[in-house]
């Protein structure tokens, strides 16, 4: 039988731990497979041990956003957006923003 993706991704972060991109398709793969617990325990992970990560925010806010949690929601949308003007990435920053204001206007 063929590993699933989030098999192949926790085998991966067994042996590199500090794999990025492998811990955060691991969240968008744990979100997608109704294990939010788990999957926020992802995406906690590289928002407070790789701060800088920013394909991060995005994803992270709008998780905790489906799940009611609007404050800290904000909080991750608002991080996000200084780590991407820091970085230069105006695309991810402006989506961002977009995700920030959608989310103040239905509250």
């Amino acid at each position: 039988m063929e590993p699933t993706r989030i098999e192949i991704l926790e085998q991966t972060l067994e042996s590199t731990p500090n794999n990025t991109f492998a811990r955060y398709a691991l969240a968008l793969e744990l979100s997608r497979a109704g294990q939010p617990e788990r999957a926020w325990q992802q995406f906690e992970h590289l928002l407070n041990q790789h701060p800088d990560y920013a394909a991060t925010y995005l994803q992270a806010g709008m998780y905790l956003a489906k799940q009611g949690r609007n404050a800290e929601a904000r909080e991750v949308f608002t991080k996000g957006i200084e780590v991407n003007r820091k970085q230069g990435n105006l695309h991810a920053q402006s989506e961002l923003e977009a995700a920030l204001e959608e989310l103040t206007s239905e509250e």
